[in-house]
């Protein structure tokens, strides 16, 4: 219904940021990391997920449209919830869910407020296995079609399954990371370094 919101931010609460727009306050559920770029009085721009659920209807925003992915990706998982994915989103930065996700690394995500071992596990094993299931690695092959779980075995396949979490297609992921050297970076600087690439 809503894909962004642009406006001046009029208020700020825990996550919470409400953006006027012509006179209209809205009130968009947000992570801190969202929060950090905002400030009242200053214009803004909310990429934007309406949540619906019986009586619920409450608007979710965040500053990067990598962030409003990942949003989505994990309220997809069951048992997780929006109030869940916030705590996850504003204990770490996309890229990061991303690379706990591929590595496997549940201690990364219990950092999060309210996120136990349970819930971690079951995060990385259902968006890793949407992953191994409907993803395709940079080279154009996939990561796997059988609904076997297949962790990425070099640096590039890390790094484009990272990417596919943030929900980039595998077209604009190989764009992405052509020209970067990959076997000599950090696994996180080459993400940062394709995102740059693929936000201007």
């Amino acid at each position: 219904m809503f894909y962004y919101l642009k406006g001046t931010v009029a208020h700020m609460a825990p996550y919470l940021a409400v953006v006027d727009c012509g006179g209209v306050g809205y009130a968009c559920r947000t992570t801190h990391n969202t929060l950090a770029r905002l400030k009242v009085g200053e214009s803004a721009k909310l990429y934007t997920h309406l949540y619906v659920r019986e009586e619920i209807f409450e608007l979710y925003g965040f500053a990067t449209e990598e962030e409003k992915n990942c949003f989505l990706e994990l309220i997809g998982v069951s048992g997780v919830g929006p109030k869940a994915a916030l705590s996850i989103l504003s204990s770490t930065s996309p890229e990061g869910l991303a690379m706990s996700i591929i590595t496997g690394d549940e201690k990364a995500l219990t950092v999060a407020p309210g996120i136990g071992k349970k819930i971690a596990q079951r995060i990385i094993l259902e968006l890793k296995d949407k992953l191994a299931k409907g993803q395709m690695a940079a080279g154009g092959e996939p990561y796997g079609g059988t609904g076997v779980t297949i962790i990425p075995e070099n640096k590039s396949t890390e790094a484009a399954a990272a990417l596919a979490v943030l929900g980039y297609s595998t077209q604009e992921v190989s764009v992405a990371l052509k020209g970067i050297d990959v076997e000599n970076l950090k696994l996180e600087d080459v993400i940062k370094q394709a995102l740059k690439k693929m936000v201007k």
